[in-house]
């Protein structure tokens, strides 16, 4: 391959560098040259290269690919220097840093540190609370929010951000766990459990409160998600008390209008008192430390009213190991949220019912005095119902009544009492 002449801007000839490529150079530029996701400007200086190669002259390779003789002259030369290394950009000096690294790591470090420990009356930093806090304290003479944001990014630092946690005190955590785990394990003193042998989870899910909203909830559309009115009226509030056959994958629920040691028994009677759990051998029942189940007394109240019965306290501060919350928890977001009831009167169905009860008074006219909203507790627990005044804004008088569509409160199937199974 013989070198190329060209007659430069002064007249004189000048000899175009030499190009030989190995096959490994000729097999990455070719790759360069024909890939879909190669930069435009690799690309250019590639096919540069490569017709380099081939001899041509650099007038005619800036003709075919499009760029000015220079530009040709530059690659071709800088190859012939450098390599597949002259192709790449050179560093540039660009514009002299602002901040020096020490500002930047006490940026940081001010970051990782409770406002607390620095006299700020804040509870978490933000990007600007860091910005003005390093300039008050002469770290630097001004920094902008976005810079402070893009250096903590570098390093993860989100001080924003928090968790909660909680450090388990009890001496006997881990004894007491174990007879948890070992329940739901199906085992109980080393031994496994037999066939008339059962593990029921149970607890109490407090005040469930029926929130009637001012205005109906909109259902969900494109692009648009459920409305749900934030203005709303009180209209009382239930105790949903549950018991999990664990291994069973049952559920026994009953409302009440409060917790207690009443409540929480009529809940073990109406397990114990149904097969397979009546003529059981033993039932475990696994509760935390709460009010209505606490101690030696429980335990031996329970023992008493049932004698196959058995209590399982959790350790405390750890009712996370009662399998029934996981029911709890998808009882809050599946049924209970968003919270827009209209009472907390039982209807039909398994699911929460659909009718609602309505103001005694007729909203139909401006001048129609504020509603008397009536309660009604279920008949099973002996309380009367209880009237209360819940009277909307004046400027709502003129409205017609509560919308229908809305849900009352209550997690029961119809019949006597208000007690259900869940499956």
């Amino acid at each position: 391959m013989t070198c190329t002449d060209e007659i430069s801007g002064k007249g004189t000839v000048v000899t175009a560098r030499l190009i030989v490529l190995t096959a490994a150079e000729r097999h990455r530029l070719k790759k360069a040259a024909y890939g879909h996701r190669t930069e435009h400007r690799a690309r250019v200086r590639a096919w540069i290269v490569l017709l380099a190669a081939r001899g041509r002259s650099n007038a005619r390779i800036a003709v075919e690919v499009g760029v000015h003789v220079d530009t040709v002259r530059t690659w071709r030369g800088r190859f012939a220097a450098l390599g597949l290394s002259g192709l790449s950009d050179r560093k540039r000096p660009g514009r002299p840093p602002v901040f020096t690294p020490i500002q930047v790591a006490q940026i940081k470090a001010l970051a990782c540190q409770l406002p607390a420990e620095t006299g700020t009356p804040l509870s978490r930093w933000s990007c600007p609370e860091l910005a003005r806090e390093a300039m008050s304290r002469g770290i630097t003479a001004f920094v902008s929010t976005s810079t402070v944001r893009r250096w903590i990014d570098q390093d993860a630092i989100k001080p924003w951000q928090y968790r909660s946690w909680i450090f388990i005190t009890a001496p006997d955590f881990h004894p007491k766990a174990a007879c948890v785990l070992d329940l739901y394990a199906h085992t109980w003193d080393r031994e496994p459990l037999g066939a008339d042998e059962y593990v029921i989870s149970a607890d109490e899910k407090t005040s469930i409160q029926a929130r009637c909203r001012c205005h109906p909830t909109l259902a969900p559309g494109q692009a648009r998600a459920m409305r749900v009115n934030h203005t709303y009226g009180r209209g009382g509030a239930l105790a949903y008390l549950a018991a999990y056959d664990v291994h069973a994958a049952k559920v026994f629920g009953r409302t009440e209008p409060r917790t207690g040691i009443d409540p929480f028994m009529n809940l073990v009677t109406q397990v114990m008192t149904q097969e397979p759990y009546a003529s059981a051998k033993r039932v475990f029942w696994v509760v935390d430390n709460g009010s209505s189940h606490r101690g030696k007394k429980a335990a031996d109240r329970l023992a008493a009213a049932f004698p196959n019965a058995v209590l399982v306290h959790t350790p405390v501060h750890a009712s996370w190991l009662n399998q029934v919350e996981i029911f709890f928890s998808v009882v809050q977001r599946k049924v209970v949220s968003p919270n827009d009831f209209t009472s907390p009167r039982s209807g039909t169905g398994s699911e929460p019912s659909k009718t609602a009860t309505t103001p005694r008074h007729s909203r139909s006219s401006g001048s129609s005095p504020p509603p008397t909203w009536t309660i009604c507790w279920p008949d099973s627990t002996g309380t009367p119902p209880i009237t209360r005044k819940n009277p909307p804004p004046a400027w709502q008088h003129d409205q017609p009544p509560k919308d229908f569509r809305s849900r009352p409160l209550s997690l029961d199937p119809p019949g006597d009492g208000w007690s259900s199974v869940w499956t």
